[in-house]
């Protein structure tokens, strides 16, 4: 009965992070020692005074319906942590909050695309901002890069790419799947290219933003030109460890908050009470308190840098943030190794998967078909004996 399904489903691609830990998952129930490196979820616990926050709310008896767009409180405090944070001034009518980033994404996309509108995604990007977009039927159309400018777009590239159909652009600085972090220069430089075309809107996805090795993100909407055409997109998953907590929040001019909760009051309603009372606690307490998490993925990402530097063929940068490493592995294409061609990333991928039983995803996911993605959200352990691995099928 798969022809009664929609267009609008049919058309959706599946999540490819999702779908090769889903893989992973299904070789481990067979028995495979799978070392997956294909997920983008820390290996951290949520802190305990995050706990700590959520079982006090349990015992206070919190278990009724929430305000569609947050509590008030935690709004409040979303707005005291973009002051401290971000040097961004947004009132509690300015922020809704939504279970997860990725719903906030898909908010706002929901109420400013219309079919046909064009969204400019400079590649690599996320994968489920592609899907979003087409789930808008909206378009959506690449701005490459290469890792030997450190994946990052240009004024020049973002002018070119700009038609008269174009609504928005997606940033994401620390990015997933790079680790690439836009400095205030570059932001502005492509900001003095958005002046010129009034009518497109920004949204700039900082949900990495604590997760940085010493270059400090910047947020687009703090460039006062940009600040009432951008939305910027945060949460707790990654910093805090607390993906399945599933809190995300936006800031963005009041009348597209409005309109967001307006779409969120007909899909979800409000997110889980316990979860925001928690989320308070977290979003008020300082980014030191995470800092261990950060020093040791400073410590990992040094560490798999290092030895995929000794494997032949993997060209490599500085990741600045997030905890994911990107390589370029063009240079195996046309090869045929322990029997397999290798034609594209996707074959690379695989090859990892069923030769090395080490589960990535494939760079074609991310608009970026010469790469393949690597959390390194493992312990050391884990991600010593899965480059041993990698390198031993590859020699």
């Amino acid at each position: 009965m798969s022809n009664a399904l929609s267009n609008r489903i049919q058309s959706l691609p599946v999540s490819q992070t999702l779908a090769m830990a889903a893989k992973a998952r299904e070789l481990k129930a067979e028995g495979r020692d799978i070392i997956s490196l294909s997920l983008g979820e820390p290996d951290f616990n949520t802190p305990d005074f995050i706990k700590d926050a959520a079982i006090e709310a349990i015992n206070q008896d919190y278990n009724s319906y929430t305000p569609v767009d947050g509590y008030v409180e935690l709004k409040e405090a979303i707005c005291e942590k973009f002051k401290r944070d971000n040097n961004l001034t947004y009132a509690p009518n300015q922020v809704v909050v939504s279970t997860g980033a990725k719903q906030s994404i898909a908010n706002v996309a929901q109420v400013l695309l219309n079919p046909g509108d064009e969204v400019l995604l400079p590649a690599p990007y996320w994968v489920s901002y592609s899907a979003i977009a087409t789930l808008c039927e909206a378009k959506f159309t690449e701005i490459p890069s290469s890792i030997e400018n450190d994946f990052k777009i240009t004024p020049e590239q973002l002018e070119a790419a700009i038609s008269p159909k174009t609504k928005m652009i997606f940033f994401n600085s620390p990015n997933n799947p790079s680790g690439t972090i836009y400095s205030e220069e570059e932001y502005r430089a492509l900001a003095k290219v958005l002046e010129k075309h009034p009518d497109i809107y920004i949204l700039s996805d900082e949900i990495y933003e604590h997760i940085n090795y010493g270059t400090k993100p910047f947020s687009f909407a703090a460039i006062e030109s940009m600040y009432d055409r951008t939305i910027t997109v945060n949460g707790l998953a990654k910093a805090f460890a607390m993906t399945g907590w599933r809190i995300g929040y936006i800031g963005a001019p009041e009348w597209i908050a409005k309109a967001c909760t307006k779409m969120q009051g007909q899909i979800t309603s409000g997110t889980n009470c316990i979860a925001q009372r928690a989320a308070i606690t977290a979003v008020k307490a300082s980014p030191e308190k995470v800092q261990y998490m950060v020093d040791e993925f400073k410590n990992r990402r040094d560490l798999v840098l290092q030895l995929l530097g000794e494997i032949d063929g993997f060209k490599l940068n500085v990741p600045e943030g997030a905890f994911y490493v990107f390589p370029d592995i063009s240079d195996f294409f046309g090869k045929t190794i322990q029997g397999k061609e290798i034609k594209n990333a996707n074959d690379f991928s695989m090859l990892l998967l069923e030769k090395a039983n080490v589960a990535t995803v494939t760079g074609e996911a991310f608009g970026a078909p010469n790469c393949v993605r690597l959390s390194y959200a493992a312990s050391e352990l884990q991600l010593r004996e899965a480059i041993k691995r990698i390198k031993e099928v590859l020699s």
